[in-house]
């Protein structure tokens, strides 16, 4: 099954009269790479929080907030953030020491500090504050996985359909490549006939010339490969499991494929289906890098 890296979740959780929001927003990446943002009250969690993301999430970038407010919306019990203040006034204290200056700090400079007055929440007991982060991240990580699952669907749509297209199009070649032999006697034939009218072909350095020609030209080989890349790729969508790099170093393995068979074929119908192999395979491996 195939899982989109780019989704969104979202959940509330009520703690006491406390309440606790989650969001957490995925993108591409090549690698996992988790960016949270979180109250003070929640910051002692943050590896319990990466932890709990990290066995749902396997690759992409994850944005990740959540907050924790008072449930009851028309009161509010505010504070100031006395230890982001305090580092502020410091290195304003810092600073007028280091350049002789004696400015003094206003206090609407503090108000438009980020986070510089907070609304306080009631104290809650680590462990069940603990208990509570899980059960919002498995919400939060449900409503994400719902939107990964259904936007992988439409890709695997996607990809079937280009896959078959380039299964088609290497039917054709299969079918074509006897003829590419066949053709290139009749045409070393016809063109030795037509410098030597009163000589004799030899038919036996006729046949030699054709057997190396048939040697440089046989992609027997290329389109059984292909083929097998083609049943692994659709092995890989199957799997409930992270496979994106996977198909994308199997795109690579059948481009590679692709490109031996255009030039070693020497043929211009062969070389026209390899083209359209191509560009699907490009349009695959710019679906793929939104594939978990």
């Amino acid at each position: 099954m195939l899982k989109s890296m780019t989704a969104y979740g979202r959940s509330d959780f009520e703690l006491g009269k406390n309440l606790l929001t989650a969001e957490i927003k995925t993108l591409n990446n090549r690698y996992r790479d988790i960016i949270l943002r979180l109250p003070a009250a929640l910051q002692g969690h943050e590896e319990f929080i990466r932890a709990e993301i990290s066995e749902r999430v396997k690759r992409g970038r994850i944005e990740v907030s959540i907050q924790l407010t008072a449930s009851d919306e028309t009161t509010y019990n505010l504070e100031l953030n006395r230890p982001l203040l305090d580092a502020y006034k410091n290195i304003f204290n810092e600073m007028n020491r280091e350049f002789g200056t004696d400015e003094k700090i206003k206090p609407e400079f503090f108000l438009q500090l980020r986070d510089s007055i907070i609304q306080k929440t009631d104290e809650t007991d680590p462990e069940e504050l603990k208990n509570a982060l899980s059960r919002l991240l498995g919400q939060t990580l449900d409503s994400l996985e719902t939107m990964r699952i259904n936007e992988g669907n439409a890709l695997a749509d996607d990809l079937d359909k280009r896959l078959a297209l380039i299964k088609g199009y290497l039917d054709k070649i299969e079918e074509r490549a006897p003829s590419v032999v066949t053709e290139y006697k009749e045409k070393l034939k016809s063109r030795i006939e037509a410098i030597s009218d009163e000589l004799e072909v030899d038919e036996a350095r006729l046949a030699q010339e054709v057997a190396l020609f048939a040697g440089r030209c046989d992609i027997t080989e290329e389109i059984v490969r292909a083929g097998s890349h083609l049943v692994q790729f659709h092995a890989y969508m199957e799997m409930d499991d992270s496979v994106g790099r996977r198909l994308d170093f199997l795109i690579q393995e059948l481009n590679r494929e692709i490109n031996t068979i255009s030039s070693k074929a020497s043929d211009s119908i062969i070389s026209t289906s390899a083209v359209e192999v191509k560009a699907e395979l490009e349009k695959i491996r710019e679906q793929i890098q939104n594939i978990e």
